[in-house]
């Protein structure tokens, strides 16, 4: 059974980084999309950032210039590197993994990020 095992959430201040990392197994398919989406108390969850199974890259504008994703396919490995972090980053944050062939979406549990002074 595919599973997704997130890492490195936290507590940070305001300007300070934090890297959080996704490794996936069990997922049988080749072609995968890995991402990252976050979801902040009364909110909606919505798009991070994604790296499509072609290499593509989408970040949302609000963490363009401060985030940085990339994947490891080797390791099936899906890493978010957050700079600048600011209060309105605070939010759970999911790795999502979106196999390409079936359109289907494998969660991994969530990690908290929190961003206070």
């Amino acid at each position: 059974q595919a599973q997704l095992v997130e890492s490195g959430g936290g507590s940070v201040q305001p300007g300070g980084s934090l890297r959080l990392s996704c490794a996936a197994s069990g997922v049988m398919y080749r072609l995968y999309d890995m991402g990252w989406y976050r979801q902040a108390p009364g909110k909606e969850r919505e798009l991070v950032a994604v790296v499509t199974a072609g290499d593509e890259v989408n970040i949302a504008d609000s963490v363009k210039g401060r985030f940085t994703i990339s994947r490891d396919n080797a390791k099936k490995t899906v890493y978010l590197q957050m700079n600048a972090l600011r209060s309105e980053d605070t939010a759970v944050y999911y790795c999502n993994v979106r196999i390409v062939a079936t359109y289907s979406n494998i969660w991994g549990r969530g990690t908290q990020v929190t961003v206070s002074s």
